[in-house]
């Protein structure tokens, strides 16, 4: 047989074949979110701060109001059928009255107002209902009082105040009982002054927002003086004693102060809603979306509003 027909004989130093490929094995799970996801999560946070904030300010900052009222009004009335309404910037017992204490029921029929004041005018106050300035004596007392509220937000309770004309009455009902009052002028920046107090007169200065609703430019305010004033100081109702004097109120509790207060708890409730946020996003990887959205937004909505409060007090407080 010749060589031509023979087999040739094999290289000993060719390489060996490559072995054949592996089958390829079932897909590893993704663990973690890719960048889609965080978009998502970060648009989360958005919408959840975004609608927060304007239900807060907005219908469920009412609901809320008119069930402050409701609870304000009831504490009000127990404690004026006991005596112990607040008439003063201590109780009874010489303590501090705490912010946000019942202590007065003011009334406007012509706006058709109705509302309890609460001791203390920051932000959080002024989220149930009108509040009455620490440093100033109580409605129908020996001397100015102000009552502050808001312009729109939380039900906007001081919202009509602008509509009040010259001449018009109202009535404050404190612990020392029901007292009368006469709008004499409602101004702005820049409009005139009444003439100061009379010795042994009564004035109450109700204080609001002015200018484009949740976005005041100013304050307006109605200035109306107690319609059965005394002519002696014998016959003043005096006002009790004030250790905090106007220099030490808090700069919260100024016309369009705000609370910095909020500052902390904003940082706790934001951290939970950013921590919610990435548990969505992860949660969308290993479980799907669907899952994932049906459990995760009723925990940013209820997040969501607990920040959008801290944030509405960081905003004036007359807005």
């Amino acid at each position: 047989m010749s060589l031509t027909a023979q087999q040739a004989p094999a290289n000993p130093y060719a390489p060996p074949p490559a072995p054949a490929p592996a089958p390829p094995g079932p897909a590893r799970p993704r663990l973690l979110p890719d960048r889609s996801h965080l978009v998502g999560a970060a648009l989360a946070i958005t919408a959840a701060l975004l609608f927060g904030l304007l239900l807060d300010l907005g219908p469920l900052g009412g609901l809320r109001h008119l069930r402050d009222h409701e609870s304000g009004y009831a504490d009000l009335r127990a404690s004026f059928a006991t005596g112990t309404a607040a008439i003063g910037q201590l109780d009874k017992d010489g303590r501090p009255v705490v912010p946000g204490t019942p202590v007065a029921l003011l009334e406007i029929p012509q706006l058709g107002l109705r509302e309890v004041v609460r001791e203390g005018t920051a932000g959080g106050v002024l989220e149930s209902g009108p509040g009455h300035r620490r440093d100033s004596p109580m409605p129908g007392q020996a001397g100015t009082s102000v009552l502050l509220g808001r312009q729109a937000g939380f039900g906007g309770p001081f919202g009509a105040l602008h509509n009040l004309r010259t001449g018009e009455t109202f009535t404050v009902t404190t612990g020392q009982g029901v007292r009368r009052f006469r709008v004499i002028a409602v101004r702005r920046a820049g409009d005139p002054v009444p003439a100061p107090l009379r010795a042994g007169w009564s004035r109450l200065v109700l204080v609001t927002g002015d200018g484009p609703l949740y976005a005041p430019s100013g304050t307006l305010l109605v200035d109306a003086d107690l319609i059965d004033a005394p002519d002696t100081e014998d016959d003043v109702l005096p006002a009790n004693p004030r250790p905090l004097t106007a220099d030490a109120l808090p700069a919260a509790e100024r016309a369009m102060g705000v609370d910095a207060g909020a500052w902390i708890p904003l940082v706790l409730w934001g951290e939970a809603l950013l921590l919610a946020a990435l548990a969505l996003a992860v949660g969308w990887v290993r479980w799907g979306r669907v899952q994932s959205w049906t459990v995760g937004v009723p925990v940013l909505a209820v997040l969501g509003l607990a920040v959008a409060d801290q944030v509405a007090q960081l905003l004036p407080n007359l807005i």
